[in-house]
């Protein structure tokens, strides 16, 4: 790999593999994600979609292989993943906001806590990122007088507001009401064409079509195939891609 594509690569995965006492999840996953790419990874329950999303910021170890995160192999024990994590950004199924705290007070508690950063900037920052995700009129609202998909997007706001360098979305719109998922999707389409680096598992179709660079299919624990949209949805070379695909059309 030259020196270029590397600095081209903002996540680098090599022969991952991850086992939970005798189930091995991962078994070998190889993946490269460019600056300003949007990778979306598709596949069943039980995949290992999730457990690479979490792997890539070390919420959970790999058994084995590497992973570099820029110029840094996150995998090395030395790492400061603290440090490194300061720049990956990650909203869940669940959106883990603090119930006691408003919208702009949840956005600001890390950039408060992490990144020391002055509590008026950090005010500034909360809602600068709340109005990107049209809650700019939510801002004093706790999270119990907020929808799922505000909640969720309060979620977003949040991660946003730490100005990370890859975003991971892992089923972010799974735990809403239907009604709710587009405006979820909407702010993730204007990340994308920010040029916002992301890693995102979904269901989401018709999103994954529309929005990715690059579709990753997963089954079993291992990267079955991988291509533009036009590759895997209209095209795909796999058997087992075109029956997933099958189903849920």
């Amino acid at each position: 790999m030259t020196d270029q594509e590397t600095a081209k690569a903002v996540v680098r995965i090599n022969d991952l593999h991850k086992s939970f006492g005798k189930l091995e999840v991962l078994k070998g996953v190889d993946l490269e994600v460019d600056r300003g790419e949007v990778v979306v990874i598709l596949g069943p329950s039980g995949s290992g979609k999730s457990t690479l999303l979490r792997c890539v910021n070390l919420l959970e170890k790999p058994t084995k292989g590497t992973i570099w995160f820029e110029d840094t192999e996150i995998t090395d024990p030395k790492v400061n993943i603290n440090k490194i994590r300061e720049h990956i950004g990650m909203v869940f199924q669940s959106f883990n906001l603090f119930p006691h705290l408003t919208a702009k007070n949840n956005i600001m508690l890390a950039q408060r806590k992490v990144l020391k950063r002055p509590k008026q900037e950090a005010e500034r920052i909360a809602i600068e990122q709340l109005e990107r995700v049209g809650l700019g009129d939510r801002t004093e609202y706790l999270p119990a007088q907020l929808s799922g998909g505000q909640q969720q997007r309060v979620a977003i706001a949040r991660a946003l507001a730490m100005d990370p360098h890859v975003m991971l979305f892992d089923e972010v719109t799974s735990a809403l009401d239907p009604e709710l998922v587009r405006g979820v999707l909407d702010v993730m389409r204007e990340l994308a064409a920010s040029g916002m680096t992301m890693m995102v598992v979904t269901h989401e179709m018709g999103f994954a079509r529309e929005v990715a660079d690059r579709v990753v299919f997963m089954d079993q624990g291992v990267i079955v195939e991988e291509g533009t949209p036009e590759d895997i949805f209209d095209n795909p070379s796999s058997p087992r891609t075109k029956d997933f695909l099958g189903h849920i059309s």
